[in-house]
């Protein structure tokens, strides 16, 4: 018979809930950046596979469809279930997911062996997100936002990388240079054993997720008041990931197409905007324990409207300086929207990340077919310049619920 776990009294329980495991963290956001510098490469490698397989625009939207769709949909379920039943073998069998698609990746001969092995990094991804989310959530103790910092840093990061594979690794080796991807993944494998073996042991000495009594009813208005926020955050993340797909997407075809820039040129410029980003999720946080949860929210979207409608109008040198700009303030909220989420529903950490990082950036992916097929019905300039009224839809982040509503809630 498998042993029983220990019992705990209360003061080493409260312990286990408040240590803050700095080397866990640290562990967990490096994996972050190493799943989503290999689905970086994706979108890098489209230059690649639309030269090489002759592709459409459109065909080129229903690849990122098909990644942003499986890396991201099934969230919320995987979500669901871990947060009944915690699945730390996931971790290491995602990253095993993630090497099988992208070793394929490295051998797609032609369209439908690239959606699938797309299809194959984006499951892997899917299995990583909630249960990561969940271990991050476990090693914060009592620091939360500074958690989702460090834990969402490190995927804004990896996406950052995406141009600088496309310059330096696909451009010189083509579709090929993805087969060195191999060795992340086996790096992520190695690194999510180690997690999962904590992750394990810490549920053995009795660590749970605190959740609010399942016999206190919540009053039917805030139940609805609840909704209606999920609804509102939802949509905020899935106009925020449209607007990042054209700009990760499409932008280095413009700037081709505008500027007679080279492939490799064009990529610094969304590699900036993308690691600008990434600074931005880190100083997200901070920002909004200053200035509110859900200000920055607003301020995030609706501060990046100027540089989004100027961006098609500027010089290649203004470009640059409004890509960095606006990345910093789009991405600020992203760690920030996840917080909100969380303090909607205490305790269900999976389901919320899965529901937030997963199904609405997923529902993104959808963004990518549609500009696709825009961008080949009219043009790449008219697609951008009416990308830029995209980030204006953030003014529904006004109907949210303030920072002290949550906490009033989250005490009763």
């Amino acid at each position: 018979m498998p042993a029983s776990p220990p019992v705990i009294n209360e003061e080493q329980q409260r312990h286990l809930q408040q240590a803050t495991i700095y080397r866990i963290l640290l562990a967990v956001s490096f994996v972050h950046l190493f799943n989503d510098s290999i689905q970086a490469l994706i979108p890098a490698m489209f230059p690649i596979l639309k030269n090489n397989m002759l592709l459409s625009y459109a065909q080129v939207g229903w690849i990122a469809f098909a990644l942003n769709i499986t890396s991201s949909v099934i969230q919320p379920v995987i979500g669901y279930a871990a947060d009944r039943k915690p699945r730390p073998i996931l971790l290491p069998l995602g990253m095993c997911c993630t090497f099988a698609g992208v070793f394929l990746l490295a051998f797609a001969g032609n369209y439908a062996l690239v959606i699938f092995s797309v299809m194959l990094v984006g499951f892997g991804s899917a299995a990583f997100h909630p249960e990561g989310m969940r271990v991050a959530h476990m090693a914060a103790g009592q620091r939360k936002g500074l958690s989702q910092s460090i834990f969402q840093v490190g995927g804004n990061a990896g996406q950052s990388l995406g141009p600088l594979l496309m310059k330096w690794v696909f451009i010189p080796f083509g579709q090929m240079g993805a087969l060195g991807f191999t060795v992340i993944a086996a790096a992520g494998i190695a690194v999510q054993t180690y997690v999962a073996r904590w992750y394990r042991k810490m549920l053995n000495e009795g660590y749970t997720f605190r959740k609010k009594s399942a016999a206190r009813t919540i009053d039917p208005a805030r139940s609805k008041s609840i909704l209606t926020a999920t609804i509102i955050l939802v949509f905020l993340v899935f106009v925020r990931s449209w607007y990042g797909a054209s700009i990760g997407g499409y932008y280095a075809f413009y700037l081709m197409k505008n500027y007679g820039m080279t492939i490799d040129h064009a990529q610094i410029y969304i590699f900036m905007y993308l690691a600008a980003g990434a600074v931005g999720t880190f100083f997200g946080g901070p920002l909004a324990d200053r200035f509110g949860r859900r200000n920055l929210i607003l301020i995030s979207m609706v501060g990046t409207v100027p540089f989004a409608l100027a961006l098609p109008f500027v010089s290649q040198t203004w470009a640059l300086v409004l890509l960095v700009i606006s990345g910093f303030i789009l991405l600020s909220s992203f760690s920030v929207t996840v917080i909100y989420a969380q303090m909607l529903y205490p305790g269900n950490i999976g389901t919320v990340s899965g529901l937030i990082t997963g199904l609405a950036f997923g529902l993104g992916g959808i963004g990518s077919v549609v500009i696709g097929a825009l961008i080949d019905r009219i043009g790449i300039g008219t697609v951008f310049v009416a990308c830029g009224f995209l980030p204006l839809l953030g003014l529904l982040a006004l109907l949210l619920p303030g920072d002290q509503k949550l906490e009033e809630w989250a005490a009763e």
